[in-house]
């Protein structure tokens, strides 16, 4: 299938990259960054033309990987006729891209992308169609790239996308307060590197909650105690510490 990706970032780059190796063809890359632009169409050998040059039509789908608050005014004046053209959004609604073609729908890659990764991961593909001719599409051709494709609506996505941000994004910033704590404490953060992998592997088979441990699970206060009075001279993080106790111990 020949494909046209318009963006140039982490998602356009991982997905690229995905479709290719599922034996797909990259046709063109539409971009405001021209650096960028540039770059990923050297890649995959295509083309590369900005948002107001005139796109290749001889293309079978159109996957619009932009951040979602340029959207709107990105797309402005590209039509792409019965061509297919989904969105990679969480968290805008489908509507958004109605502009761009008769045809049009969602490809939510659920997964944490950057550029950067040697391996793509597992990406569960949440979609959804403004037609049935339109969803059957988008269905076959997820299902060359994923094991797991599931029809969500704008609600379903939006409600995925902030538990998304929960597990992914605020779990992550907990990791870089806590390698933040280990240096200025001057301990080492890599020796928790084997207890992170551990939390994650445990709930891939188990509910998080019938794995909860720690001093707050067990309302060990003098334990508790001690780490607050540690973290004195770390208010934030004495905050969020107490904050995170009390929704283990209260629910």
């Amino acid at each position: 299938m020949k494909i046209t990706f318009i963006g140039s970032g982490n998602t356009a780059t991982v997905l690229a990259r995905l479709c290719k190796q599922n034996g797909h063809l990259i046709q063109q890359i539409i971009a405001r960054n021209s650096e960028k632009g540039n770059l990923l169409a050297n890649e995959f050998g295509c083309t590369h033309i900005s948002l107001r040059d005139k796109p290749d039509m001889n293309t079978d789908i159109v996957i619009v990987a932009l951040s979602d608050n340029s959207l709107p005014e990105a797309l402005q004046g590209l039509h792409f006729n019965t061509t297919p053209v989904v969105h990679t959004s969480g968290s805008c609604s489908i509507d958004i891209i109605q502009q761009t073609s008769e045809n049009y729908g969602v490809l939510y890659p659920l997964q944490s992308l950057r550029k950067e990764m040697k391996d793509i991961p597992e990406i569960p593909f949440l979609i959804e169609a403004k037609n049935e001719f339109t969803l059957k599409f988008i269905h076959a051709f997820a299902a060359s790239l994923s094991k797991t494709i599931v029809q969500q609506n704008f609600d379903e996505r939006l409600r995925l996308h902030a538990a998304a941000v929960i597990v992914n994004n605020f779990t992550n910033y907990l990791y870089v307060t806590a390698e933040k704590f280990c240096l200025d404490e001057k301990v080492n953060f890599d020796l928790l590197k084997p207890i992170i992998k551990e939390t994650a592997d445990r709930i891939q088979n188990n509910s998080p909650l019938t794995v909860q441990t720690g001093p707050a699970m067990r309302s060990d206060i003098t334990t508790l105690d001690k780490h607050l009075r540690l973290l004195n001279d770390y208010p934030k993080l004495r905050t969020l510490y107490m904050r995170m106790t009390d929704g283990i111990m209260n629910g």
